[in-house]
């Protein structure tokens, strides 16, 4: 039976446990919070804990660094272990540049997380589908390959990257919206007119100000080159987007939507949608799950929309192309008002 040392078991440490000891993987976990700790025990995404790191690594054939960048960083300098090494920071140039030259040491980075944070929050599927960037920097062959091995195991599709490409790439697609979101939350927060206004899109947009913020700073300072690129950029596109709604072209803007609209489209498979009206009443998430039953169409994502003062939502529904006609009419079939979503 292989085992993993968990160096970390917050979400994402947690969450690693239970995917690979669903694997056959035997899970020892350390972290600086006991409560941490006996949660992940308690969830079983550790088979056993260590006193400390020391312990954890001994004898492992994995150790997976699931910690705060500082202590992934501080744990990596004093590491001592033949087993392979890698982590789950979202920044890896640091971490490239820290790991000693006897380490066998491969960066990662799950692309996958939630609101909330802790072991309670953890799952077994979380990486299911998700991108995992893997940087080879240095790293040797066999060790690269063995830890793709591993990422895809766990359901997760490997991307090899380097750690400068992988800083520069994640500054533009996770920690520019992260601020992105926290800016627009920050510029209503004192208009309350505003905010009994807001609505899906506005959700929707800023639906990462809710994570844990804590660990955030560090990680936005060690990326300081790469996100400093990507404020500029958007800055810069905001400022031609002002001058287009400020002199009244129209053409443009639209220009600009119509492009926006086309590039979103492809990035992610091809479904059909359909909007489904909720009435707040018990019982409707039931009639649409027995739609979903009796129709037998493949759902490829869902997304519900609660109305801020009450009165039911609208769930939205992505299906393969070619099954929206079935769905509506099991909808339909059930009492509800459904529509296609364009």
């Amino acid at each position: 039976m292989p085992r993993v040392a968990i160096i970390g078991t917050g979400l994402i440490g947690a969450s690693v446990g239970l995917a690979l000891r669903e694997q056959g993987w035997q899970a020892i976990g350390w972290d600086p919070s006991p409560d941490a700790l006996e949660r992940a025990l308690e969830r079983h995404a550790a088979d056993a804990t260590a006193g400390s790191v020391a312990q954890a690594v001994d004898g492992v054939d994995l150790v997976v660094l699931a910690g705060p960048l500082d202590a992934n960083l501080a744990t990596l300098r004093q590491l001592d272990t033949e087993a392979l090494v890698t982590d789950v920071t979202s920044v890896k140039a640091p971490l490239v540049a820290a790991a000693p030259p006897g380490v066998r040491y491969v960066g990662g980075h799950p692309m996958a997380g939630r609101e909330h944070a802790g072991p309670e929050a953890a799952s077994h599927a979380l990486f299911r589908g998700a991108p995992w960037v893997i940087c080879d920097d240095g790293a040797a062959t066999q060790d690269v390959d063995r830890l793709t091995s591993i990422v895809r195991s766990i359901g997760a599709n490997p991307i090899l990257m380097s750690a400068a490409r992988h800083d520069q790439v994640v500054a533009c697609v996770s920690h520019l919206p992260h601020l992105l979101a926290v800016t627009l939350v920050n510029t209503i927060s004192d208009n309350p007119d505003a905010e009994q206004l807001v609505s899906g899109s506005f959700r929707d947009l800023t639906r990462v100000a809710s994570a844990e913020s804590t660990w955030w700073p560090e990680v936005l300072a060690a990326n300081e080159e790469a996100v400093s690129v990507a404020i500029d950029g958007l800055v810069g596109y905001l400022e031609e987007l002002k001058e287009q709604v400020r002199s009244g072209d129209t053409a443009g803007l639209a220009e600009r939507l119509e492009e926006a609209r086309h590039r979103r489209g492809t990035m992610a498979p091809p479904v059909a949608r359909v909007r489904v009206i909720l009435q707040d009443k018990p019982g409707e998430i039931a009639a649409v799950g027995h739609a979903l039953q009796t129709s037998k169409v493949d759902v490829r994502d869902l997304q519900l929309r609660h109305a801020v003062h009450g009165g039911g939502g609208i769930l939205t529904l992505s299906v393969r192309p070619g099954e929206a006609e079935t769905l509506k009419a099991a909808l339909t079939g059930e009492g509800f008002e459904a529509e296609d979503d364009d």
